[in-house]
């Protein structure tokens, strides 16, 4: 197997077999992210991705899952992604889910029918970035889309019947812009309502720009009490119903799962347990290990 660079995927996707179809972000210009800051974005050639699975095919008896990278796989060319699902449906028959990251731009940019063809072929889930519902979050690290256009996204992966997966950071609007960030980001998933909500908190490492911002003193970032708080925000404000609820990654100083809205409550109580200092905060030093 061929790959460029860093290797970057979604936990769920740890176990899956993971092939390039595209090498890096058609946007990387995130204040806060650096995955993919070393590559120049490119479409690889079908016939590179091909013989990568055909490679994988000849190395493993089974593949049960295959995850598409990298940071926007979806921008290809539909006809592309269906030569790419159909020759997984004939070479690996025994997979059972294939999904992707997908930005908002380039789900925006196909009509409902490819996606349902996409869904139809074999795509399961794209997993996709919110980060923040205020756009004055958004626009402040760059991010390059509006809460609404995230929104109508989401909506438009659901609709061709594919599941959705988002993700949201923690602390993104520093201690400016806390509350907005909780509660418009609390109203974008109200709307969406994907199947999956993630979210990690904002970790001040590297040399991103919004680190530079945060070194300089013009960022201010929120303590792990002030998290807890924004977070408390943020669940008395969502309103998603049978969506999967994870913030629980490493990077998190409470780990919270549940299932919205019925977990809603003990979710809430075991941030309050923490802000009663009854469940200790992560240290940095394990939230550096990312």
């Amino acid at each position: 197997m061929r790959y460029e660079g860093r290797v970057f995927r979604p936990p769920s996707e740890a176990y899956s077999l993971i092939v390039q179809v595209t090498v890096g972000c058609s946007h990387n210009k995130c204040t806060f992210c650096d995955m993919y800051s070393e590559k120049q974005f490119h479409i690889r050639p079908m016939k590179d991705i091909l013989e990568d699975f055909q490679m994988a095919r000849d190395a493993y008896k089974y593949i049960g899952r295959v995850f598409l990278a990298d940071g926007d796989a979806l921008i290809r060319k539909t006809e592309d992604l269906l030569t790419i699902l159909n020759f997984i449906k004939d070479k690996i028959p025994e997979c059972e889910r294939v999904t992707s990251y997908g930005t908002p731009k380039a789900v925006l940019n196909k009509t409902p029918e490819e996606l349902k063809q996409l869904h139809d072929a074999g795509l399961q889930m794209i997993y996709m970035g919110l980060e923040s519902g205020s756009d004055k979050v958004l626009e402040y690290v760059k991010k390059g889309e509006t809460a609404d256009s995230i929104v109508e996204a989401g909506l438009k992966v659901k609709e061709a019947g594919i599941k959705l997966s988002v993700t949201a950071i923690s602390g993104l609007g520093g201690k400016a812009m806390w509350q907005e960030h909780a509660i418009k980001t609390a109203e974008a998933f109200t709307k969406m309502k994907p199947d999956y909500i993630g979210f990690l908190t904002l970790a001040m490492d590297g040399e991103v720009p919004l680190v530079q911002e945060w070194r300089a003193g013009r960022f201010a970032q929120l303590t792990p009490e002030e998290v807890a708080e924004e977070m408390l925000l943020f669940m008395e404000h969502v309103d998603s119903e049978g969506t999967i609820f994870r913030a629980n990654h490493i990077s998190n100083y409470v780990n919270l799962a549940g299932t919205l809205n019925k977990d809603k409550k003990m979710m809430i109580e075991r941030l309050k347990l923490a802000l009663d200092k009854k469940i200790p905060f992560k240290s940095e030093d394990v939230r550096n290990t990312i």
